[in-house]
Formats: C-alpha cells, structure tokens, sequence
C-alpha cells in the first residue's frame, strides 16, 4: 500500500544524501561549529538578506519550537496560538512542560488572525493572569493553509503594538515560499522575531534551521541548546543538509513538486463532486468521504482518518518530494471509479 501519510515516509532527496556521502570521510570539529554548518548559515543570511541574523541547527520540529519559545519567555508569560496550532495539539505538552501556557482561540482557515491576538491581549491585563508574550504561527498551517505576504505584515504589526515576539513554525515552509502571493524569506525574516527552515519534511533526513532575528533572543542560545540536550554532536549533518537544501532552488524545486503531486490529487476530488475541507494549495489535502468511498480509497492507500463526519471519514493526504507520480495517477483512477 502506497502511503500518503505524511512527508517524511522515506529518507533524504538523492541530491541531499549525495552531499552527506561525498563528505561522510571528512574530519570537522562538533557541535555546529564546522565548516559545513558555516556555509549553510551563510547561504541562509544572503537568502534572508540579513547578515546579523543568528542561525541554529536543530534536529526536529518540536525540539526547536520547545527551545525557541521556552527561551523567549519568562516563567509567568504564554505563547499565542490558535486551537489548530502544532504546539497545542501535536506536541504533547512540550511547551506546557516547560513551564509555559498556550492561549489558544479557535482557528480561521487553520490560522491565528490579528483579532485573535487582541481579544487575548486586552483579557489578560494583569498579574493575576499570565502575560502574554509571543505569537506562535505555522507556515504552512496544520490544515494545508498559509499566510499571505499582507496577512503576516499585519500579525507583525500587531504584536508590536503588544510587544509580543512573532515566532513562525516553517515545517513546511518551502511548500509556501513557492506561491506567488506567499512572503519570500525576506520578507519572513523582516516580519518575524525568530522562525524556521524546516528541513526534516522538506527533503532532509532531518533537521530545522532556526534563524534569530530579534536581538533580545540571540545572547546565550547555545548554553539552552546545550541545556536541554539539542546540540548535536555531529552538527556537520545539519550544515550539510541545509547547505545543499538552499545553495541553489533545490527547496522551491520540492515545494513546486510536491504541491503539483497534491494539486493534481485536489482537482480529481473536485471533479467528482467530493469536498475539500479547507482548500488550499500546498502538499496536505483534507477532503470529507462519504463512508464507503473512504473504505475504497483504504484498500489501497495509507491515508490519515481526522475524524468522522455524518456519513462519512474526513482524511488527510500528504505529498512530498518523494511522491511518486504512479502512485498518484493509481489514486486519482481511483477516486475517479468512486
């Protein structure tokens, strides 16, 4: 059974495992501080347009979102989601764990709006309640959607009017960055206090690059990362990664590709009159079966059930650089036989 569960089923892009190869012999020092690590903060500031950016290296997503926000935040002061964010519902208490509230309201189209944030903002006016102190977003979101350049140039302005940091989740970021009313990495890195490239659903074997740009957020990060047990030793595995992942459009490339893959999927559900939960056009479909085409679609495929509707299975359907393009006209012909 061909698996659309998510987008990091297999290893790395070939391209990506190539680099790890050629330099697996190479002697380098630990902990980030390589020569490969280097170019792959170098490469990441020019695509930013910010050299005083600092860059960090990190395994996973949650690791990075836990250590982004718990060290942003005093022990008193909260993180802004909405209730589809990834630290509030997929995270299991990682940000909780250490000592930190998620203020949470419900999502419009997967994302936080600027209403959100002051209705939160103006009900929290004392100590006798937690302070709120960043704004946590995702793009994309947990239900495929994504910020459009203005929408982020008004969550920003916003959290200055608060004194709030903005923290964006790029898990999938390169399935935005592609989209033509999407901000570039500029224009992140302008509207934003800290985010991430993520590189572990985005062609990698693993990895976030976090990239720090307010500069209340830079002095001592590597004694956290050290901390709480996020400095890898090989570091170089990263830098390598990500050096290879950005030199040139290789992260567009597999934002286009796999959007295309979930495209092509999307249209063959519309044709036949099945409804997308939430359009959008990155790699991740959410489309409300009727039972017994869920069953069909099951047989063959791995698919994530979301939850029941009446009559039926709500799913979720992920592509990635990896997604075969057989395997996505097998489903499409099915769907179509629905």
């Amino acid at each position: 059974m061909y698996s659309f569960l998510n987008d990091y089923s297999e290893g790395a892009h070939p391209q990506v495992l190539e680099a790890l190869v050629n330099t697996n012999m190479v002697q380098t020092v630990g902990y980030g501080e390589d020569e490969y690590c280097q170019k792959a903060k170098d490469v990441i500031k020019e695509r930013i347009g910010n050299k005083n950016a600092d860059v960090h290296f990190l395994v996973g997503g949650t690791q990075t979102n836990m250590l982004m926000i718990s060290y942003a935040l005093k022990h008193y002061q909260a993180v802004i989601a909405c209730d589809e964010g990834h630290i509030h519902v997929h995270e299991t208490g990682a940000v909780e764990g250490a000592g930190h509230k998620i203020l949470v309201k419900p999502h419009v189209h997967g994302k936080v709006t600027c209403q959100m944030i002051e209705d939160i903002c103006q009900h929290h006016t004392d100590e006798h309640m937690v302070q709120p102190r960043m704004v946590y977003i995702s793009q994309t979101t947990e239900l495929g959607t994504y910020y459009t350049r203005d929408e982020l140039k008004a969550l920003y302005e916003v959290t200055r009017k608060y004194h709030l940091y903005l923290f964006l989740d790029g898990a999938r970021l390169g399935s935005a960055l592609v989209l033509p009313d999407a901000p570039s990495l500029q224009e992140i890195a302008q509207n934003v206090d800290a985010f991430y490239i993520g590189g572990t659903k985005m062609g990698a074997l693993f990895g976030e690059a976090l990239v720090i740009l307010h500069d209340d957020l830079k002095p001592q990060f590597r004694y956290h990362m050290k901390n709480k047990g996020a400095m890898l030793a090989k570091g170089r595995l990263l830098g390598i990664q990500f050096y290879e992942l950005l030199k040139g459009n290789l992260y567009e490339e597999i934002g286009e590709y796999e959007n295309r893959m979930a495209q092509a999927i999307r249209e063959a559900f519309i044709k036949k009159g099945i409804p997308i939960y939430e359009p959008s056009s990155t790699n991740q479909i959410f489309v409300d079966l009727p039972q017994e085409a869920f069953e069909r679609i099951n047989k063959e495929f791995l698919v994530t059930p979301m939850g029941k509707i009446p009559g039926g299975q709500r799913i979720r359907i992920v592509t990635s650089w990896a997604t075969s393009q057989d395997a996505v006209s097998a489903l499409i012909q099915v769907i179509q036989e629905l």
